[in-house]
């Protein structure tokens, strides 16, 4: 029965922390490759161009912000005492503090930057020359994007992708603030770790830290394997 229960106890937050880095993944694939791909489009208009470095700058700032300050901001933001916490509230649907659908939230804010380099670079070295072809055969710009862009960024795609996911798997502080540590529901793996440190228990938190960085290796040998092909 002990044993039983030391499996749940480590099983638990790793299918948590698989399904929320899949979910983030999945949302940032739908709607973060298309900003990508606006980002990095030519701008006629110099308003346009500035307000894309500006968004490039937003996008960036997970990268040197502290994990915490962007928990922190994201509590107030999703707080029932806020506009947008009232708002909910007003339209009837519950607070997003503590709960999976807030992690994701955060989840997605804090790899947005991880996603999107990758796959703005991508779509920077697609040939001029093929845009212009693609422009003159195909008028549609959605269409444009489907059959030319996307097979052209795809390796962008999948590199940004294995690490937005093996981004979110290590995540501590954004998910930590925004989804405490409830069992089963916001305790990912990070935070079970190190509960089981704060709880003395070295030898269940070894095993859980070892199959952690298994998945780390593997994870970054795909990443290191595509990004060789991308420098080709």
């Amino acid at each position: 029965m002990v044993t039983q229960s030391l499996v749940m106890t480590m099983l638990t937050p790793f299918w948590v922390s698989i399904k929320l880095a899949g979910i983030t993944t999945l949302c940032l694939l739908l709607l973060a490759t298309p900003l990508a791909y606006w980002l990095a489009k030519p701008s006629r208009h110099s308003i346009i161009a500035r307000i894309k470095i500006l968004l490039i700058g937003i996008i960036a700032m997970p990268l040197v912000l502290p994990p915490t300050v962007i928990g922190f901001y994201l509590l107030l933001l999703l707080s029932p005492t806020s506009s947008f916490g009232q708002w909910l509230a007003t339209h009837h649907i519950s607070s997003l503090i503590f709960t999976f659908e807030g992690l994701v939230i955060g989840s997605i804010i804090y790899s947005l930057p991880f996603y999107v380099q990758p796959v703005y670079a991508q779509f920077l070295r697609i040939p001029k020359s093929v845009l212009e072809v693609a422009h003159l055969l195909e008028p549609n710009g959605f269409r444009r994007f489907l059959t030319v862009a996307l097979p052209h960024a795809r390796v962008g795609i999948v590199l940004g992708s294995l690490i937005s996911f093996a981004h979110t798997i290590g995540e501590f502080g954004v998910v930590l603030m925004i989804g405490g540590s409830i069992s089963g529901e916001t305790k990912v793996i990070s935070i079970a770790i190190y509960e089981q440190v704060e709880a003395l228990n070295y030898d269940t938190a070894h095993i859980m830290a070892a199959i952690l960085m298994v998945l780390g290796m593997v994870m970054v040998t795909l990443i290191a394997s595509l990004s060789r092909a991308i420098s080709r």
